[in-house]
């Protein structure tokens, strides 16, 4: 199985000025068996940036796309029915203990939210299967309302707990925004909550956004003999920072020992982009 990975689109006023039409013909150019989108799918959340960012990833030809809700695009909030009308429609986990969370603005208030619903996060499992190869995706909303800081609301992470032991699959990853290994000024701030839950279904890979940076990790708990790795990207097509690229990745021959990493940066110059490739792990090492 091939996986592309791109995060942080930005849409909006965050959103670089190269050409999107040059872009998607270069991540199409990849025969990707799935795209990954790890979220900040916009800048602000508003509903022009929502509709374009689904018109790019409605440019993506690969048959399975699956994007997650990033900590911009909840600068909104309308902006978890957006992220439904324009990018991802598969129904939403809710939790089966609702009394018992703790997560802030999980639900508006319906007395004077004029919202057709107040639940606000967007957790959901697919499965997809490639060559024989069934493989779960753990969709997690690490993001809160209004805020930059991530937190996971532990009764979410029960039911999806509980719904994942009834289905069959071959391997899992899990999509989550905010990084479980690296901190940046608006972290996780529940991470081993969630180090926990990955250990529990022993998930092999995840694949997250935020800090705009390239960062590639193994954690190996050596009590539970479970181990996982964290692929962090950067930023697809964001004004980004000075002197740190925009970039996406391709995992070529995912889930067997012929992996290869290749990561693919962008440079502009005006409308114009190029594009270098480095291959970062080689046949054979996984």
């Amino acid at each position: 199985m091939n996986i592309l990975h791109i995060s942080d689109l930005h849409f909006g006023a965050r959103h670089w000025d190269g050409n999107n039409e040059m872009l998607l013909d270069k991540i199409n150019s990849y025969p990707a068996d799935l795209v990954i989108n790890t979220g900040d799918n916009t800048s602000d959340g508003l509903e022009i940036e929502y509709q374009e960012a689904g018109q790019f990833l409605r440019g993506i030809t690969c048959e399975n796309v699956i994007s997650i809700i990033g900590n911009h695009d909840k600068r909104n909030m309308q902006a978890h029915e957006y992220f439904k009308q324009y990018i991802d429609q598969d129904e939403i986990i809710h939790p089966s203990k609702p009394k018992l969370t703790t997560k802030k603005n999980l639900y508006l208030q319906r007395d004077i939210t004029k919202t057709e619903n107040h639940f606000t996060d967007l957790n959901y499992l697919k499965q997809i299967t490639i060559d024989n190869m069934t493989v779960l995706v753990i969709c997690i909303d690490s993001n809160i309302l209004y805020q930059d800081e991530g937190f996971v609301e532990e009764e979410i992470l029960k039911t999806i707990s509980a719904k994942i032991k009834r289905i069959k699959y071959d391997k899992s990853i899990l999509l989550i925004h905010h990084s479980i290994l690296v901190g940046d000024i608006t972290p996780l701030l529940n991470p081993l909550l969630l180090a926990d839950f990955v250990n529990e279904h022993h998930i092999e890979d995840i694949f997250c956004g935020h800090t705009h940076r390239l960062t590639l990790r193994k954690s190996t708990d050596l009590y539970h003999h479970s181990s996982f790795t964290q692929y962090m990207v950067g930023s697809l097509s964001s004004s980004n920072r000075m002197g740190d690229d925009n970039m996406f990745l391709y995992l070529e021959n995912w889930g067997t020992s012929e992996l290869q990493i290749h990561l693919i940066r962008i440079h502009r110059d005006g409308d114009v982009l190029s594009f270098t490739e480095e291959l970062i792990r080689k046949t054979g090492t996984r």
